[in-house]
């Protein structure tokens, strides 16, 4: 298809797409050049629709949820950007249908009202439902995985909606069955408990405040990188740092101890810095290119393999380059 019937072609079959659109308004970094094309989508049905039509027309296409763990490069990206928006929340006693779009902090405050429990340790994140699932998110000891019952999805290979169970989805640390297949979250079914109201609210103050506490303030993405499983970690590092030890939860060790016993507090490359409130958040401290951060995040792993014979997996996609 000629580029110049594209876009016409575009517009006529998803009403309401815009144009050049620039995509550092719509990330937690605050960095990205402009989407080609950009189509908020207010319900599952835009959402199928859009990703119908991308592939129609041949259209490299990407689902944003909240714009957090996600660094979009300074040249943009030449394709749809498909903008969820789909918010619906249906809750009959501890059953909750909601759907992909809907932010995180929100539905954990929705959920506290009708006395639920099990989604307060998100409290604070800007995360939508859907992206949380596709990384499985968590923080405090709780994830995403924990809550999921089953997960509605289109199928990107013969464009059907289908319904995925717990394990249908292959729930890792971190990860899921969503970032290898193209499998697109339209909603999900969780599960939670009963649990006092105040007690549910006191908890997600608790998640507030560390994160307030603990958490920087410039623009970021959340954690830069995974932790690490002791188990691929060499014997030999924890003979020359035993204090690591004391790091260790659930046998995993935070990168945030490693980046810091490295030495790269403070380390900055043009405008992004390794924050001194949270060694794991790279920040946007002056008007950061994305390709400070990204060589911010080459330097970081490039040292911690070198000191300790670790190799960090970035946590954050990178979206244009």
């Amino acid at each position: 298809m000629e580029k110049k019937n594209l876009g016409k072609r575009l517009e006529e079959k998803l009403p309401g797409v815009k144009k050049n659109i620039l995509l550092k308004d719509y990330t937690t970094f605050k960095i990205g050049g402009r989407a080609k094309y950009f189509f908020i989508a207010q319900t599952k049905e835009d959402i199928i629709l859009a990703v119908k039509t991308a592939k129609e027309l041949n259209l490299p296409f990407f689902i944003l949820g909240g714009g957090s763990n996600l660094l979009v490069s300074d040249k943009g990206f030449n394709g749809l950007i498909i903008k969820t928006e789909n918010k619906k929340v249906d809750i009959k006693n501890s059953k909750v249908i909601v759907e992909a779009g809907m932010p995180l902090t929100k539905l954990a405050s929705i959920l506290a009202n009708r006395g639920l429990t099990g989604l307060e340790w998100s409290a604070g994140i800007p995360g939508t439902v859907g992206g949380a699932i596709r990384g499985n998110a968590g923080a405090f000891g709780g994830s995403m995985s924990d809550a999921v019952k089953t997960v509605t999805i289109l199928d990107y290979k013969d464009l059907n909606v289908k319904k995925m169970n717990n394990a249908d989805c292959k729930f890792r640390y971190r990860d899921s069955i969503f970032k290898e297949k193209k499998f697109f979250i339209l909603s999900a079914e969780l599960k939670f408990k009963k649990e006092e109201e105040d007690k549910i609210k006191e908890k997600i103050k608790e998640c507030l405040n560390y994160r307030k506490m603990r958490h920087p303030k410039n623009p970021s993405a959340g954690s830069t990188f995974k932790n690490v499983p002791i188990k691929i970690i060499p014997k030999i590092f924890f003979e020359e740092i035993p204090e690591a030890k004391k790091a260790i939860k659930e046998n995993i060790l935070p990168s945030a101890f490693l980046i810091a016993k490295a030495g790269l507090i403070g380390k900055k490359i043009g405008g992004a810095l390794v924050s001194h409130e949270h060694p794991n958040f790279i920040v946007n401290c002056n008007n950061a290119r994305a390709q400070d951060i990204k060589q911010l995040i080459r330097f970081i792993k490039k040292t911690i393999k070198n000191k300790f014979g670790v190799i960090l997996e970035e946590e954050i996609m990178y979206l244009g380059f």
